[in-house]
């Protein structure tokens, strides 16, 4: 294993790959695929920080192991933006979305059956890891073309600058790596 990053979450202590985003930055990758444990807890220490609300809305994909646990564990519905136009969409709204670790232009897609679950309710957006914001600011365009207020924003890591926002919730700050 290459360079790595030690930190504990939700009192899960983790090592975190460091993983060369440019020439000039590392940056930790969180990737909670597959780690049920810190996803249980994640969500657990994120839902006693959170405001009150009728649906959590996530970004495919690294966001949805915990956008399900934090529904599951609250008994509320839980919406996925896709990442592509599914048959299943005759109807949608879609958002352009640009994140630090992704390459390319993105576009985030809700079919109909998504957006009933958005409009006219409270609605929380959460993410794995809070970096640029794009993708949160994607979300938030999202829910507003779905009738859904946004009244929180949550992930369970702030990335470099991100932590220094007042209008996030996060459970740790997370350094990023000049090199």
């Amino acid at each position: 294993m290459g360079k790595t990053y030690k930190m504990t979450i939700a009192g899960c202590e983790r090592e975190l790959p460091l993983c060369e985003v440019s020439e000039d930055l590392d940056i930790a990758a969180f990737i909670m695929f597959g780690d049920v444990e810190i996803t249980v807890e994640s969500a657990k220490a994120l839902i006693k920080k959170c405001p009150e609300h009728d649906v959590i809305v996530t970004a495919e994909a690294k966001g949805i192991p915990l956008g399900y646990e934090m529904a599951r564990q609250e008994n509320k519905d839980y919406v996925v933006a896709r990442k592509g136009l599914k048959v299943y969409m005759p109807e949608y709204v879609n958002v352009e979305v640009r994140s630090i670790t992704t390459l390319s232009l993105q576009k985030l897609y809700i079919g109909t059956d998504d957006i009933n679950k958005i409009k006219g309710k409270r609605v929380l957006i959460v993410d794995d890891v809070i970096s640029t914001g794009e993708s949160l600011l994607a979300l938030e365009k999202l829910v507003e073309k779905a009738g859904g207020t946004t009244v929180g924003k949550v992930a369970v890591l702030a990335e470099g600058d991100a932590a220094e926002r007042d209008d996030i919730i996060f459970l740790e700050k997370l350094p990023v790596f000049p090199k």
